[in-house]
């Protein structure tokens, strides 16, 4: 995989970023409230070499900053919190794990579920038109970009 993120498609240039192994599963745990290295080490299972690294590829990427906090009597340490792109991400893992629920169905499914945080109602990522009209996947397509003729 390309690891360009001047990359002309920007398909590239996000899996550049969320296409690393253990990446958007560490996404997930940000979105279910994790924020803490030891936190996502001990939810994912994962070496804390490769945790480390691709922490810091999400916050180079600006998926996360770095926060400094100290609980009373402790060291000083850090939290990862999602900024902006970090939470624009939540777009990608609903389609995800809606594809995941309906397409790779598990007896042992987590329940975890996706819901607006005012409601806490469930979410569903669709495909909208510019006028708000839902399309379904089934209808849409990806279409090279018109080349620009010169007169």
């Amino acid at each position: 995989m390309s690891k360009k993120l001047n990359d002309d498609c920007p398909i590239a240039r996000a899996m550049a970023v969320l296409g690393e192994r253990w990446s958007m599963l560490i996404l997930r745990e940000a979105m279910l409230g994790r924020t803490r290295f030891s936190d996502f080490r001990n939810e994912l299972g994962i070496a804390p070499d490769i945790l480390s690294s691709r922490l810091s590829a999400l916050v180079a990427a600006g998926v996360f900053e770095v926060v400094d906090y100290q609980e009373p009597g402790d060291r000083r340490r850090q939290r990862y919190e999602l900024t902006e792109a970090g939470h624009d991400v939540s777009t990608i893992l609903v389609a995800l794990g809606q594809w995941g629920r309906t397409h790779m169905p598990s007896a042992t499914d987590n329940g975890n579920r996706f819901v607006e945080t005012a409601t806490r109602k469930p979410v569903r990522a669709v495909l909208n038109r510019r006028d708000g009209q839902i399309v379904e996947s089934g209808e849409v397509i990806l279409v090279p970009k018109p080349s620009q003729r010169t007169r």
